[in-house]
Order: structure tokens, then sequence, then C-alpha cells
């Protein structure tokens, strides 16, 4: 459900590290509670995203999400399969249906980030299991 080699983020964001690049997308906590997901919108290539703040938006039959960037960079990929098959989030959050990858500007960011057992600890604290 939580895979150890992700970084997680207090609003249910996951990261995973490949060098200068992070991949990001939604936790099974996150797809779950949003319910069916039935739209997506991604920044575009290019675009800098800030750690914390928003970067796009995921709308499932139940609410309206925003994403938030678990690390600051410059977006060099989007999952455009997510523009025609969004409940790829739902069927495969850690694979198919990742966001976007960003190239960090700031590695050191990652530390600010929640390993596996503190993640499940935070989710606990919240109420959430």
């Amino acid at each position: 459900m939580y895979p150890e080699n992700l970084k997680y983020t207090k609003t249910h964001e996951w990261l995973r590290v490949e060098g200068q690049k992070g991949y990001v997308g939604l936790s099974y906590y996150a797809q779950d509670q949003l319910g069916d997901i039935v739209f997506v919108e991604l920044p575009e290539i290019g675009t800098e995203v800030t750690q914390g703040k928003a970067f796009g938006v995921v709308e499932s039959v139940k609410a309206v999400s925003d994403c938030y960037a678990p690390v600051s960079g410059k977006v060099v990929e989007r999952n455009e399969n997510l523009e025609t098959s969004p409940e790829l989030i739902n069927k495969d959050p850690y694979g198919e249906g990742w966001l976007i990858a960003i190239e960090m500007s700031d590695p050191s960011e990652v530390n600010n980030l929640l390993d596996v057992e503190a993640y499940k600890k935070h989710m606990e604290e919240e109420g959430h299991h």
C-alpha cells in the first residue's frame, strides 16, 4: 500500500527520487479518499514548482483537490496518459498513475519529507488508517 522506497508529504503526495529528478504522484490513501478520479490538470513542461505549493488539480466524483509539490524545481515530464485515462491514479497510484517529474533545484528538500514509517504515523495521528 505504501512503498518503502518513496518519500511522502503530509498532504498525501509521494516522491520517487531518480538522480536529480523526482517523480510525483498521489498516495494510495489520497486516491482512496477521493474516489473515482475523472479529471486531472497538470502543469506544462518547463513550469517552475515550489515545495509545498499547489501544482495541479485532481477532480473526482466526490471532490476537487489540489496536488502539492513535494520538492521545488522544474517540471520535465507530465503523464499525458492521465488526460484520457485519469482512473490510472486509482488503479495504479505508484506506477501508471504518476503525475509529473520534477528536476529538483534543491535535492536537500527531500529531507523535509516523510519516510514510510513517519507517513503511516502521520495518518494515524490524523485518524486515518
